[in-house]
C-alpha cells in the first residue's frame, strides 16, 4: 500500500528541516541564506503590487512572505501559486531567447514553494517548483516536478543526519560483487577512484579514503538545490535533488534525481531528450542525450553518453564517449571510445586511450563460479569486432585483440601486440609489436588525437598519451626478457637448462643470429589458461624494434630537456642518480611506484588528510613529471646498453642520437605506408568510379593533415639532433 501523508495546507513550503535537525537558535532558512552567498536586499510587496498579483490570478498562503527586488514588475507574474517564503529578483519587460526559444521574463502558470529567484528569470508551466535557489536569467519551462528534499545529497556518497547507513550510495567499480566499492563525490578524479579501488587489503588506507569523503560534505539537513546563471531547463519531467551549475542546458529529460551537474560558461553541460540519470556526478562540459540511462555513476569532465547508452555502477573518465553500449561495474580512464549497440563492458579496469569495437563483449563474468571476475587492460586497449573475453584477464598497453571467441583467461604482457585465436589450428597466436610493424598510422594518431581532444579546464592530473612513456617502456623491458627466454627454450628444445642460460643464449641469438630466429617456431608460457600452445610471431622483428624504441624514448626525452642541460658533462651529472623504477597508471597520470608508496604512507599517517591535499600532490608530481620521465628514459638507455653513466661516452650518445633519427624516420614511413594501404587496395577502391571520386570522398593521401604533421615533426627532430651534436661537440 502506498503511504500517503495528509498534512494541513498551511504547512506547504514550510518546516523544510524537521525540528530534531534544526540547530538551536536557527530558522529553517539558515542554510538557504548561506548558499545564496552575497546578501541581496529584498523588500516586502506593497499593497498595489499585491492587488496586481491577485488580479493576475496569483495566490499565496501569506503575501508577507513574498520578498522582491526594487525593480520588480508584478505584471510579469501570472497564474502562479506561492507557498512558503519566496524571494524574487528583478523582473523587467524583456524576453529571453535561447536556440530560437523566446519567452517573456517572469513567472507564469507555476506552483512555487520556498524558492529564491535571481534577476530576469523565466519560469513557465512548472507544475511544482520547490526549495531551489535559481540564478540570473535562467529559463525553466514546461517541467512537471522540480524539487529538493531536506536530505538531498546531490549524488555524493554521504549520509545525512538521522539516516541509516543503508541509504549511502556506493559505486561498485571493477568488480560486480562490490569488493572494490567507493563512495562517489563531486570532484572525484580518475586517480582517486583508482587508488580507492586498489589496496583493498589496507584497512587503514581504506578508512582514510572514507574519512576524506565524509569531511568534504556537511551532514546537516536543509540544503537547497541550485540552478546557476543562464541555465536553460525545458520540457523535462522530473528533476529531484539535483544541483546544477551555470550555463547548463537540460531539455526533454525524463528523470534526473540525486545528481550534481557541473557546468560553467567555458564548459557548459547538456542533458537531452529521454535521459534518465540517477545517483550520479556529472562533470564540466559533459553531454548526455537521446535515451541515456545512467545509475550510480560518475562522468568526468568532457565525457559523453549518447544514443541509448547505459552506464551503471561505473566511472567514465575525461574526454571519453560511450554511445549505444552497456557498461557495468567498470572504471574507465580518460580517452575511451565505445560505440555500437552490441558492445558490452563489465567488471573491468580500462586504462584509457581505448576503443571497443562493435560486438565486443568484455563480460559477462558469470562464466566463473561467482560474479567476482575482473579484467585489467593497459592504455590503448582495442578488442576488435565481436571479441568475447573471459574474466579474469590482463593485457599490456596497446593490445589489439582479433575477432574471435576467447574461451580461456588471458595474460598478455607484450605491449603493442596482436592477439589471434586461431580456431583452425586450435592455438593462440601473439604478435608482439604488431602496431609498430603494421598499423603505425593508427598507433601514432591515437596519441595525437587525444592530446588534441583534451578539453579539460582543470588539469590537476597530467595525462600521458604518448605511446612511448614510462609504463609502456617498462613493459618493453619485461617483453625483451620474455622473448629472450622463449627463444632460448626454442633453441634448446627439451634439454634441461637453467633460466639464466636460456635467457643468455636467447639474447645472443636475437642480437647476432636474427635470421636463424626467423626460422624458429617460438612458444610462450603463462599466456592462456589452457593446455593448448601459444605461438609468438615475428619475434625476430619485434625484439630489435623494441630495443630501438627504448633508445628513441631516451633520445626524445633528452631533446625535450636540452634547455636545462647545457653540456654532455651536465647530462652525465644528471644521470648519476638515474634508475629504472616501476610506474603506475593512476587514472591516466603516470606515477613512480616509490612516489605512490609515499602517497599511501602519508595518507595512512594523516599527513595527507583530504582529497584536496591529495590533488595538490597530483599537481606536484605532474610538475616534475618531465624531469622524472627524463631520468627514467636515460636509466632505461643505460640498462639496455649495459653501461653505467660513467661508462657512457659522447661518441655513444652521438650514435644513439643518429640511431633514433633512423628509428623515427622508419616509424614516420610506417605511418605513411599503413595509411597508403587504404588507397592502393583494390577492394577499397571498388566502391568508387575512379581515383578522383575516391579522393573527393576520403581526401588525398598526400594532403592528410596528420601525415603532414608527422613529416614536419621528423624534420624538426632531425634538426634538433643535428643542433645538439654541434652544440655539445659530439
Amino acid at each position: 500500500m502506498n503511504h500517503i501523508e495528509k498534512k494541513p495546507l498551511h504547512q506547504l513550503g514550510y518546516q523544510f528541516i524537521d525540528g530534531p535537525y534544526l540547530p538551536e537558535g536557527k530558522n529553517e532558512y539558515y542554510l538557504r541564506d548561506k548558499q545564496r552567498g552575497k546578501e541581496t536586499v529584498h523588500r516586502k510587496l506593497n499593497a498595489r503590487e499585491i492587488e496586481t498579483l491577485v488580479r493576475n490570478d496569483n495566490t499565496s498562503d501569506d503575501w508577507n512572505n513574498i520578498f522582491v527586488d526594487n525593480d520588480f514588475d508584478p505584471n510579469l507574474v501570472q497564474h502562479c501559486h506561492f507557498y512558503g517564503m519566496v524571494r524574487i529578483g528583478k523582473l523587467e519587460p524583456y524576453f529571453l531567447e535561447f536556440h530560437n526559444l523566446r519567452l517573456p521574463v517572469g513567472l507564469y502558470n507555476s506552483t512555487i514553494a520556498s524558492c529564491d529567484f535571481g534577476d530576469n528569470v523565466v519560469v513557465q508551466n512548472v507544475n511544482f517548483l520547490s526549495h531551489y535557489i535559481i540564478g540570473n536569467e535562467v529559463i525553466i519551462a514546461n517541467v512537471n516536478e522540480m524539487a529538493t528534499t531536506d536530505h538531498a545529497k546531490f549524488g555524493n556518497g554521504i549520509v545525512k543526519e538521522g539516516e541509516p547507513e543503508s541509504v549511502r550510495i556506493w559505486l561498485e567499480l571493477c568488480n560486480e560483487n562490490g569488493g572494490r566499492s567507493v563512495m562517489p563525490f563531486d570532484g572525484m578524479l580518475p586517480g582517486d577512484a583508482w587508488l580507492w579501488t586498489r589496496n583493498r587489503h589496507d584497512a587503514v588506507l581504506q578508512e582514510q579514503f572514507k574519512a576524506f569523503t565524509e569531511k568534504e560534505f556537511d551532514k546537516k539537513r536543509g540544503y537547497y538545490g541550485m540552478v546557476g546563471d543562464r541555465t536553460v531547463i525545458k520540457n523535462c519531467k522530473i528533476i529531484k535533488d539535483v544541483t546544477i551549475g551555470t550555463d547548463a542546458y537540460l531539455k526533454g529529460a525524463n528523470k534526473l534525481k540525486n545528481l550534481t551537474v557541473n557546468s560553467e560558461a567555458g564548459a557548459p553541460t547538456q542533458i537531452g531528450e529521454g535521459c534518465e540519470m540517477v545517483n550520479g556526478i556529472i562533470g564540466l562540459g559533459c553531454r548526455a542525450f537521446y535515451g541515456v540511462k545512467a545509475v550510480r555513476f560518475i562522468m568526468a569532465s568532457h565525457s559523453q553518453l549518447k544514443y541509448g547508452a547505459r552506464l551503471i555502477n561505473s566511472y567514465l573518465g575525461n574526454n571519453a564517449t560511450i554511445s549505444c553500449c552497456e557498461v557495468l561495474n567498470s572504471l574507465i580512464f580518460p580517452a575511451h571510445e565505445q560505440h555500437h549497440n552490441n558492445s558490452f563492458l563489465c567488471a573491468a579496469l580500462i586504462m584509457g586511450q581505448s576503443n571497443m569495437a562493435a560486438g565486443a563483449t568484455i563480460g559477462s563474468n558469470h562464466n566463473s563460479r561467482g560474479a567476482d571476475g575482473e579484467i585489467i587492460a593497459g592504455r590503448g586497449f582495442w578488442p576488435g569486432l565481436s571479441v568475447t573475453l573471459k574474466h579474469n584477464s590482463k593485457f599490456a598497453s596497446f593490445t589489439l585483440i582479433s575477432k574471435g571467441n576467447y574461451l580461456h583467461e588471458l595474460q598478455v604482457p607484450y605491449p603493442f601486440s596482436l592477439v589471434v585465436n586461431d580456431e583452425h589450428e586450435n592455438s593462440l597466436k601473439v604478435m608482439p609489436g604488431y602496431w609498430l610493424m603494421h598499423n603505425m598510422y593508427a598507433l601514432a594518431r591515437n596519441s595525437w588525437k587525444y592530446i588534441d581532444r583534451d578539453k579539460r579546464t582543470d588539469k590537476t592530473q597530467v595525462l600521458e598519451f604518448d605511446y612511448l612513456a614510462p609504463d609502456s617502456v617498462e613493459e618493453l623491458f619485461t617483453t625483451l626478457e620474455l622473448l629472450e627466454l622463449a627463444v632460448g627454450k626454442a633453441h634448446h628444445g627439451n634439454k634441461k637448462v637453467s633460466e639464466k642460460v636460456l635467457r643468455q643464449d636467447g639474447r645472443q641469438l636475437l642480437l647476432k643470429e636474427n635470421e636463424s630466429v626467423k626460422r624458429m617456431t617460438i612458444y610462450a608460457e603463462g599466456i592462456e589458461n589452457s593446455s593448448r600452445k601459444v605461438q609468438l610471431l615475428k619475434v625476430h622483428r619485434s625484439y630489435p624494434l623494441f630495443r630501438e624504441l627504448i633508445v628513441l624514448y631516451a633520445m626524445r626525452n633528452l631533446l625535450k630537456n636540452t634547455a636545462t642541460l647545457t653540456s654532455f658533462n651536465a647530462l652525465q651529472a644528471l644521470c648519476r642518480n638515474s634508475k629504472r623504477t616501476a610506474w603506475h597508471n593512476a587514472g591516466g597520470q603516470l606515477i613512480k611506484a616509490e612516489d605512490l608508496e609515499d602517497i599511501k604512507m602519508r595518507i595512512r599517517k594523516g599527513k595527507i588528510s583530504s582529497w584536496h591535499q591529495l590533488h595538490d600532490v597530483y599537481r606536484q608530481l605532474g610538475a616534475r613529471y618531465e624531469q622524472d620521465k627524463l631520468q627514467h628514459a636515460l636509466a632505461s638507455l643505460f640498462e639496455l646498453l649495459q653501461l653505467t653513466p660513467k661508462e657512457f661516452t659522447a661518441a655513444q650518445l652521438r650514435k644513439c642520437l643518429e640511431q633514433s633519427v633512423h628509428t623515427f624516420g622508419a616509424l614516420t614511413e610506417g605511418i605513411y605506408r599503413s595509411r597508403e594501404k587504404d588507397y592502393v587496395n583494390p577492394f577499397r577502391q571498388m566502391t568508387y568510379e575512379n581515383q578522383e571520386e575516391m579522393e573527393a570522398v576520403v581526401g588525398k593521401l598526400d594532403e592528410n593533415s596528420f601525415i603532414q604533421q608527422t613529416i614536419t615533426d621528423l624534420k624538426a627532430y632531425k634538426k634538433q639532433v643535428k643542433d645538439l651534436i654541434k652544440k655539445w661537440e659530439l
